[in-house]
């Protein structure tokens, strides 16, 4: 077994490929999130947040810029349609890309008062859109433009295309990553609080969700090194998520299986590839991938 991974319940051993070797893809950039795939033309996108680009990854042909002025757009999801959902810092919107490369504002503001800074959004099956909204792109020029926040508290929302946002979780600090179980009736949102209070938390949360409702949101997993900034499930409904060191994947219960150690602080991740077997990682100033036995 390679020395990047870390073995903390055998079950881990069925999910990782013990001769797989973590590659460096693309460096040089400043800070990389959001990475999303493209299965119909096997290729991946993802953002450097502070340099105001997004960057395309084609099988065979390398790395190019593919968007030069970005809004210091984070994270990203690709809804049924294909199309790219993105949220932009600097906008302070959420966006889709449309196949004719027109760009609709599929959120903005609630209750009149413009977002704080939209950071990460999944779609699901029916259409609708969820974002959390954390102020980390109005805290400083760096991810995004310094300016007051106007929303009362960081919320996650909910979405309709044509329709406005409405809160479904209130009670976070800075509501960060968060995906859904296959099945649609769970949804786990991280908070990263950590990162501007010692005391701040550090944890993902699960909420069982009935249509557009949410209930419960314990504590899903207490994140050890650093914080969960993004993350995917995969077809066993294991979770795998970003940390300050790598990549940890919890069973559905909530226990750590094991480790991917990355040599650079991780942001976020996604399931890619024809087999969807390949973890691309987004970490730093660097893309990196790694194979696995098992599929997202």
């Amino acid at each position: 077994m390679t020395n990047n991974v870390l073995v903390h319940d055998p079950r881990f051993r069925d999910l990782i490929l013990p001769n797989a070797e973590l590659k460096k893809l693309a460096g040089g950039m400043l800070w990389t999130e959001g990475p999303a795939y493209f299965a119909q033309g096997d290729y991946l996108l993802w953002s450097d947040i502070p340099n105001n680009k997004v960057w395309q990854l084609a099988e065979g042909l390398g790395s190019r810029v593919f968007d030069h002025d970005a809004n210091n757009c984070n994270g990203h999801t690709i809804d049924a349609q294909g199309r790219l959902i993105s949220c932009e810092h600097l906008t302070r919107c959420v966006t889709r890309r449309e196949h004719s490369g027109a760009v609709t504002v599929l959120a903005s503001a609630h209750a009149g008062k413009r977002l704080n800074s939209p950071n990460d959004v999944v779609v699901k099956s029916d259409g609708s859109i969820w974002f959390t909204d954390p102020p980390y792109g109005i805290l400083s020029d760096y991810e995004g433009k310094r300016a007051d926040q106007e929303q009362d508290g960081c919320y996650v929302y909910r979405v309709e295309v044509g329709g406005t946002p409405t809160p479904v979780a209130l009670d976070f600090d800075k509501p960060n990553g968060l995906a859904f179980s296959r099945d649609e009736s769970r949804l786990y949102v991280s908070d990263t609080g950590l990162s501007h209070a010692e005391d701040g938390p550090h944890h993902i949360r699960v909420f069982d969700l009935d249509g557009d409702r949410l209930t419960g949101g314990e504590v899903f997993a207490e994140i050890e090194h650093g914080v969960s900034d993004g993350f995917r499930v995969d077809v066993h409904d294991n979770l795998w998520t970003s940390t300050g060191r790598g990549v940890s994947c919890y069973d559905p219960q909530g226990v750590l299986l094991g480790e991917i150690l990355v040599p650079e602080v991780v942001a976020n991740l996604c399931f890619g590839g024809p087999k969807r077997n390949r973890l691309f990682i987004t970490a730093t100033t660097s893309l990196y991938a790694i194979y696995v036995a098992v599929s997202g």
